[in-house]
């Protein structure tokens, strides 16, 4: 019961954040999954793509092993870290392994319980001109082996990616990751 409410929260929490132009998991195996994520901003390229790298402002801190999105950091560099640290303890999310000005950023990393399956995952956000705006992207490829069951997680994986989007999509339209 728990499991539901959870994704009713997510659910609610997705609608309030605007709504997603177009959202899904666009691909499931027992192996493997993809999620796809797009929406149109009215902002241009470079503004929409700088607002990648500021993980911190726009990741929901319940979404974090210490509970405090000011504890994230990334830099907007291949080879940087897309890590959390707060007193003792640090936890790394994802490497970054592509940074294209304004085009393309990419990190390798298997988010939350899937970091302890060991699957390889991509989360590649992509910023193109569309008209006067620009369309914003996130794709996140997980795999793993036939066992890790990963069809059944990616509907979860999906509320908690796709509500990462969304707020992403906000905070670069508007310098704030929820519309309240």
């Amino acid at each position: 019961m728990h499991a539901t409410i959870a994704r009713g929260v997510c659910a609610a929490t997705l609608a309030v954040l605007g709504g997603l132009a177009n959202a899904e998991v666009k691909d499931a195996g027992a192996d493997h999954f993809v999620l796809s994520y797009s929406k149109t901003l009215d902002v241009a390229p470079a503004k929409a793509y700088a607002a990648i790298a500021s993980v911190e402002r726009w990741w929901n801190g319940q979404h974090t092993f210490s509970g405090d999105a000011s504890n994230l950091g990334m830099k907007a560099e291949a080879g940087s870290c897309f890590c959390e640290q707060w007193k003792d303890n640090t936890v790394e999310h994802a490497r970054v392994i592509m940074v294209i000005r304004d085009q393309a950023f990419r990190m390798a990393g298997a988010f939350g319980p899937l970091q302890g399956m060991a699957v390889n995952a991509v989360l590649s956000i992509g910023t193109r001109a569309e008209g006067s705006g620009t369309l914003l992207t996130m794709v996140y490829r997980v795999n793993g082996v036939a066992g890790s069951a990963l069809d059944k997680l990616a509907p979860d994986v999906d509320q908690v990616i796709g509500e990462q989007f969304a707020r992403l999509a906000n905070y670069a339209a508007t310098g704030k990751p929820t519309p309240f």
